[in-house]
């Protein structure tokens, strides 16, 4: 049976531990998660073995990216010099995005090389949008490091956030083909700084995490603005699932300077889609402790109201240790009440 909706009452308790990832695998970190209909988990790694599915139990039912996973590490250096490390054989050099669309097949962000795979949930591609070169950065056009995709259910429209190097959204038809684009670099109604994530809000709307303006904004499927409202470093959305409309917004930390401060994010948002708060997970402060959070990325729900969350623990803080170590990167919150 389906939970009902999501009000302040709701509550949630962390589940520690909750998938088990198998000795070999190595996560390094959990950058994007999603669940099909079926609440299997998909789990968009940066590890050795770039796909990693569990059952809603965290047994592992499948996995898939790379046929040498024990073949080591190799370093490569991206088109704008940035030096990385990454596991040989891998199918996806730097994993950023997971989504399941309407059909249940997969869309998979990379990162390195600009571009949005469709797979079956087995991992067969079925195709791929973007040539593999970068755009000219802040140029608006198909992609300067894209970050996320949303598929329409009425249409089967294709939505990409892009990105990094890019201030846009673009919209295409289901068979790949460009449709239109909207968005420029600043902060007022329309503009992005650094578009992180999208979803469907409806079959009419899409919602964007705007997340160095710090905010979420909600549009038409034409780019026609229609509301905002803060959100502390917004860096992932998900709408609820069936008749849950509620949207789920992951938030990442503050800055250096102000870290350690509690309530800056390192938490789990939950709005109405006209983006009146109506509840909230994590705790104050970020961490390693089951209830608390390091570095938000991506966000799931299943059919049951649970909600998963993947982090870029080692980038943004593992990485910074001595010596630099993997941490916790993949939570789940089940939801107990309301």
């Amino acid at each position: 049976m389906a939970p009902g909706p999501v009000t302040k009452q709701t509550k949630y308790e962390p589940v520690p531990g909750w998938a088990k990832v198998p000795h070999g695998f190595f996560l390094r970190e959990a950058t994007s998660v999603a669940v099909d209909a079926d609440d299997r988990v998909y789990v968009f790694n940066r590890g050795n073995m770039p796909m990693l599915v569990f059952d809603r139990d965290g047994n592992l039912v499948d996995h898939w990216g790379n046929e040498t996973p024990f073949g080591g590490m190799t370093r490569i250096v991206d088109q704008y010099g940035t030096a990385r490390v990454v596991w040989e054989g891998v199918a996806y050099v730097w994993p950023h995005s997971v989504r399941v669309d309407p059909n249940e097949d997969l869309w998979l962000v990379d990162v390195h090389t600009h571009t949005m795979t469709k797979t079956t949930r087995s991992g067969t591609p079925l195709m791929t949008i973007g040539t593999g070169e970068a755009a000219p950065r802040q140029s608006g056009k198909p992609f300067n490091r894209p970050t996320d995709v949303a598929v329409s259910e009425a249409n089967g429209d294709i939505f990409v956030s892009d990105g990094y190097g890019n201030s846009r959204v673009h919209r295409y038809d289901r068979n790949g083909k460009h449709l239109l684009s909207w968005g420029e670099p600043g902060a007022d109604d329309g503009q992005f700084s650094l578009p992180h994530n999208i979803a469907m809000v409806d079959d009419g709307h899409v919602i964007v995490c705007d997340r160095e303006n710090h905010r979420v904004q909600v549009f038409t499927v034409d780019g026609e603005f229609v509301r905002a409202w803060h959100v502390h470093h917004a860096v992932a959305v998900v709408r609820g699932r069936g008749d849950d409309d509620r949207l789920y917004v992951a938030e990442q930390g503050p800055p250096p300077v102000q870290f350690g401060v509690p309530n800056l994010g390192h938490r789990v948002s939950i709005y109405t889609p006209k983006g009146e708060l109506v509840n909230r997970i994590g705790a104050p402060l970020p961490g390693e402790a089951p209830d608390q959070f390091l570095w938000p990325h991506s966000i799931a729900v299943d059919s049951r109201g649970d909600i998963y969350v993947a982090e870029v623990s080692y980038v943004e803080v593992g990485a910074r240790q001595d010596p630099p170590r993997e941490m916790v990167s993949l939570r789940k919150w089940r939801r107990v009440s309301g």
